[in-house]
């Protein structure tokens, strides 16, 4: 028991670090535009460059968690986040940064699906697995937290090189503790590697996600944004293809046929795309139009985390064994899309903290069971050995959702001369498409049986 506390703690102290990551570095956009010369748009690409890494090797990742083991892939995910974060603090200019967070991007491909299937193999599906997955929930949430002060604090008192500083220890801290707390890997499954699959899929999905983030700033008709998506859903075709004729596949296709996981991943890249555009919009009405300094603006998104870390750790565990997937993701998509809305009407040109109160307690407290839900939802009936091709295939959807959702939403806010006219446009926007997902989300199945040797555990949408 206690090496299992110990295994969860370090595994959601990881997620931490991918969190804090996450928001730390959206307060100190500014500043990191200024300093490095990028322009209203193209600064998107601190934030953008870490997806296309990540979501062009995710695929590959999680495949090979699952042959090569998860605890190696793990310390490897930990180690490139920390040289390319050392190597992000210390870049002279713009493309540099660009490069390093790329980089950043393909340790997370590694680092996201090794911590979800260790998760997953290490808790019972069911109960255990759902406190399991709320405790890596809350420390999520207390990263984004973390990151909202401490990325103020540290942008604010020592430079914008700090929120990548700051990841450096953490990462090689962790991965130095790994081989005293996580299960050794077993022994590697024998038989070829889907290499031309893993080409494919880390190409057609690297360009897939470089096309969406370069709308806003080359334009959407360019060669670069929309020859980049084209050519990147060609290679996507093609994997499919490809994979129909493997005996060994890269991606198993029935996982994507079937309605769970395929379901979970349409609703999570909305979950994401709107979840990341929010944050967007939200950082450039406190700053550019408010003028917040850094400081200020991560004391503003303290709220939205603090709930959120609150309802990941206390409330979905019983929300899902009371109310099953699909009942519990329905709702907390629908009251994810009436917190944004609440805090979209709350950016008045003489609004603030206080008016955006309201929304960030919503947001935060249905967004918190979203998320978790939807990981519970995305490794429910999955075969121990393909769990992290399960967790590559819906990371890939959060992320691939996160940068069409940032895209298209950077691209309605500055649309309008007005500032603030185009940030509520973009909003509006985010809140419909989320309500939208509680909609996708009643398409997963009301209930369903899994057989093990040991019991057999009756589930609604996956989890009772």
């Amino acid at each position: 028991m206690e090496r299992h506390r110990l295994r969860l703690g370090l595994l959601a102290f990881t997620q931490l670090i991918v969190a804090l990551d996450y928001n730390i570095v959206y307060v100190a956009l500014p500043d990191v535009g200024r300093a490095l010369g990028f322009g209203s748009s193209s600064v998107q690409w601190v934030v953008s460059a870490y997806a296309v890494g990540l979501g062009g090797l995710l695929l590959f990742g999680g495949r090979a968690v699952d042959r090569l083991g998860a605890r190696r892939m793990f310390m490897i995910g930990l180690a490139l986040y920390a040289v390319s974060s050392l190597a992000g603090g210390l870049a002279p200019d713009a493309g540099t940064l660009v490069a390093a967070r790329a980089v950043q991007g393909a340790g997370g491909a590694m680092l996201s699906p090794a911590t979800l299937t260790l998760i997953y193999r290490s808790f019972a599906e069911g109960p255990e697995r759902n406190r399991a997955l709320g405790a890596w929930g809350m420390a999520g949430s207390a990263g984004l937290a973390a990151g909202s002060l401490l990325g103020g604090v540290l942008t604010n008192y020592l430079g914008w090189e700090w929120v990548f500083f700051v990841n450096v220890p953490l990462a090689l801290g962790s991965a130095a503790l790994a081989p005293r707390v996580l299960p050794a890997d077993p022994a590697r499954t024998p038989g070829p590697f889907d290499v031309p699959g893993a080409l494919l899929a880390t190409a057609g999905s690297a360009l897939l996600v470089f096309g969406l983030a370069s709308g806003p700033d080359a334009g959407w008709f360019s060669i670069r944004s929309a020859g980049a998506f084209a050519a990147g859903a060609v290679l996507l075709a093609l994997l499919v293809l490809v994979e129909t004729r493997t005996r060994d596949p890269l991606i198993p296709l029935r996982l994507v046929r079937g309605r769970s996981l395929s379901t979970t991943m349409v609703v999570i890249a909305i979950f994401q795309g709107t979840l990341g555009g929010g944050y967007f919009i939200l950082t450039t009405y406190l700053q550019p139009v408010l003028g917040y300094s850094s400081l200020e603006a991560g004391l503003t998104f303290l709220p939205l985390t603090l709930v959120c870390m609150i309802a990941a750790l206390k409330a979905t565990p019983a929300l899902l064994g009371r109310w099953g997937i699909r009942t519990t993701l329905a709702l907390s998509m629908a009251g994810t899309g009436a917190g944004i809305a609440a805090l979209v009407a709350g950016t008045t040109s003489g609004g603030g903290f206080w008016t955006l109160l309201p929304g960030s307690v919503i947001w935060g407290l249905f967004g918190g069971i979203g998320f978790v839900t939807l990981f519970a939802s995305a490794g429910a009936g999955v075969a121990p050995q393909e769990q992290g091709v399960a967790s590559g295939l819906a990371s890939t959807a959060k992320e691939v959702g996160g940068a069409m959702g940032l895209a298209v939403l950077v691209a309605i806010a500055t649309s309008s001369a007005q500032p603030l006219e185009g940030l509520h446009a973009a909003g509006w926007t985010a809140a419909a498409v989320t309500v939208a997902g509680g909609l996708v989300a009643l398409v997963l199945k009301p209930a369903r049986t899994l057989s093990r040797p040991e019991k057999s555990i009756e589930l609604e949408g996956a989890v009772q």
